[in-house]
């Protein structure tokens, strides 16, 4: 018999699912299913929670106490960009490989750092800043036609200005 659990005792659990979609019940039984939860009920929940990410890949914050999960969506900086692409939601299965060749604004790019400010190692914002140009790099897009080295070459230069927190 397997022990009691603690109904005050809170279990995180992380995942990376694709927003909007039902997970596999199987991927999810061995991590849920020791504290006592539905695996397709939890993939429910986590579905109807990350339907503003349809399409794109999101880790997803499972908190649970007393047998009931909460979501909370943790996005990544790469998911932030391309939701600022406002790109339409692609076919997983039928689109691959697929090139973000968009254009986002510099106010755009200092609200996505404010918003992955607490999880940056930068002392500052400006050094968020930077990593979240770096990832715009790796996605390929531009920052408002510039590339986004060129705009890191210019907070490092005091050219372009970056606010206070």
């Amino acid at each position: 018999m397997p022990p009691k659990l603690d109904p005050n005792e809170i279990k995180v659990i992380y995942l990376r699912t694709t927003g909007g979609e039902v997970g596999g019940a199987a991927t999810l039984a061995p991590k849920v299913g020791p504290l006592g939860l539905a695996p397709k009920k939890v993939g429910e929940d986590i579905a109807k929670a990350t339907g503003d990410w349809k399409g794109l890949r999101i880790t997803v914050k499972l908190t649970i106490q007393n047998r009931q999960a909460q979501v909370a969506v943790v996005p990544s900086a790469s998911s932030l960009i391309i939701r600022a692409l406002k790109e339409p939601p692609r076919d997983r299965k039928k689109e691959k490989n697929i090139k973000h060749s968009g254009n986002i604004t510099l106010d755009e790019v200092f609200n996505i750092a404010r918003i992955m400010r607490e999880r940056s190692m930068a002392k500052n914002l400006a050094g968020t800043v930077k990593e979240m140009l770096g990832t715009a790099q790796s996605i390929g897009c531009t920052i408002d036609g510039r590339t986004p080295h060129d705009v890191i070459e210019g907070i490092d230069s005091g050219d372009v200005e970056v606010p206070d927190e």
